[in-house]
């Protein structure tokens, strides 16, 4: 320890207590005594702001053939040759559910006052109907009592993308009946966990399953339907949630919140003026017009019809009720973003397209753009008067290689993050009422199409071995937790 130390540790406790103390113990105690530099109030969320992480069953789970579960589409589209990376599979993923404590205990000590996961519906239902499966709904159960013994409270996801292959073997998603299905399973599980959960989201990503799925045929079931035929698909998709919102109404104890997590397309004005921003937030309700603008008006927009022509859904006007069902909150799961302008065309906006220059992320797919996680909120506030609203999911892939140390220096996922949060704060401090923020991911996973070669989680994970470490993003993480602000 310097002089200049010693006179420091002097100047703060006294010339006494800094001559007693040994060199190591100085040095101990001046570490322990310093106190950290306050936050500055513009850095910082609201009290109470919820910061937590999100998983998905399929994707961590594992133990698919365990306790009665049943086959999803993507344990027969992954076992299906050259539909993903290597042949990869959800078969072990995580082993998440033999291993769920110790995740709990990662979550604990990142200090996480919130988990969203998924339940898979096979577990309960494995063949989608029918008779419920007590051993699956008996993990869920263990789940939520050791979250809520480590002080994290759930938030529970009814649908990601996991539909129970029987049903699919009767048509899937192009069948209406699997949209009271969903419904009946959704009411049924939100019945018996509603005593520990307090928010159910319906769906994940509607536009995801739907489009990757039906349309492009990457994602399970691996279709590639007309566009008549996807148009339906769609619709089927979004009468599910409604439905399922009736049915957990009325089902669960009074209180409890219901809504649903969507990739919004998150339009941003390619110049912050008013004819820029008004065109982003006409582009906002037609970029979205099947999926969350149909939800929250109980009506497709005259221009997404119009643009369908004969291929339009079919649909009576009881369903169209049903799908516009009032919601408590929704989620926004947010990613890339685009960039909207104003224009004299018959819409009002045009979409730009990014230069092959953009930034982009370790996926292909992932562009940088920290602003959509200021303008989709807004704009959903804006347009629909939302009165709750959480990010659902935010976070990037990264080469993620392990030092010789045992470290993962993911300084480009940390830079993700920051600015992210740098906008997700921005919105927040203008009075948009969102409420909690959830990482994709806490942990590295199987990741769809992609199987194990993108990472996103912030705890690297050993596939042969499932030990997991945290990465250099977990510790930022961890450290915007405790600060409940930008570190």
């Amino acid at each position: 320890m310097t002089n200049f130390t010693r006179r420091t540790f002097a100047q703060l406790f006294g010339a006494t207590a800094a001559s007693s103390l040994s060199l190591p113990a100085l040095a101990a105690a001046a570490k322990d005594a310093v106190p950290q530099p306050a936050l500055p109030a513009s850095r910082r969320f609201p009290p109470g702001f919820l910061w937590g992480s999100a998983t998905a069953s399929y994707q961590v789970e594992g133990a698919v053939n365990e306790d009665g579960r049943g086959p999803s589409v993507w344990d027969t589209f992954s076992h299906t040759p050259g539909k993903t990376y290597l042949g990869d599979t959800g078969d072990v993923a995580d082993d998440h559910y033999h291993r769920y404590a110790e995740d709990i205990q990662i979550m604990k000590g990142l200090g996480l006052k919130t988990y969203r996961f998924s339940i898979a519906w096979s577990r309960v239902f494995p063949t989608g109907t029918g008779a419920p499966n007590p051993k699956g709904l008996d993990f869920y159960s263990r789940m939520l009592d050791t979250l809520l013994a480590a002080g994290i409270q759930p938030y529970c996801t009814l649908y990601h993308w996991d539909l129970p292959q029987t049903l699919q073997d009767q048509g899937g998603w192009e069948n209406r009946d699997t949209a009271q299905a969903f419904a009946d399973y959704a009411g049924y599980v939100a019945g018996r966990l509603c005593d520990r959960i307090q928010h159910f989201m319906t769906t994940n990503e509607l536009r995801s399953f739907v489009e990757l799925g039906y349309k492009d045929g990457v994602h399970a079931p691996g279709l590639k339907l007309s566009r008549a035929g996807v148009a339906q698909v769609n619709h089927h998709a979004v009468l599910a949630h409604g439905l399922a919102v009736k049915a957990i109404r009325a089902a669960a104890k009074p209180g409890t919140k219901v809504g649903l997590a969507e990739n919004a397309i998150p339009t941003v004005p390619v110049i912050e003026t008013p004819e820029h921003i008004e065109a982003a937030t006409r582009a906002y309700r037609e970029e979205n017009a099947s999926y969350l603008t149909v939800v929250m008006e109980g009506r497709y927009t005259d221009l997404y019809l119009e643009s369908l022509g004969a291929d339009a859904p079919k649909y009576t006007a009881e369903e169209m009720r049903t799908i516009g069902t009032p919601l408590d909150f929704i989620g926004l799961n947010v990613y890339n973003p685009v960039f909207a302008r104003a224009s004299h065309s018959a819409k009002g906006y045009e979409i730009i397209t990014n230069p092959q220059s953009y930034p982009h992320m370790y996926s292909p797919w992932l562009q940088m753009g920290p602003e959509g996680i200021y303008w989709s909120p807004k704009l959903a506030t804006k347009l629909w008067n939302v009165k709750e609203i959480f990010i659902t999911e935010n976070g990037t892939s990264s080469t993620d290689v392990l030092t010789p140390e045992g470290e993962v220096y993911d300084t480009d996922r940390v830079m993700f993050l920051r600015n992210y949060l740098t906008q997700l704060h921005r919105v927040v401090s203008e009075g948009v009422p969102l409420k909690g923020y959830f990482l994709w991911s806490l942990l590295d996973n199987y990741e769809w199409a992609d199987g194990y070669s993108k990472r996103f989680g912030i705890h690297y994970v050993d596939f042969a071995t499932q030990k997991r470490t945290p990465k250099f993003s977990a510790k930022f993480y961890k450290e915007v937790i405790a600060r409940n602000g930008l570190a």
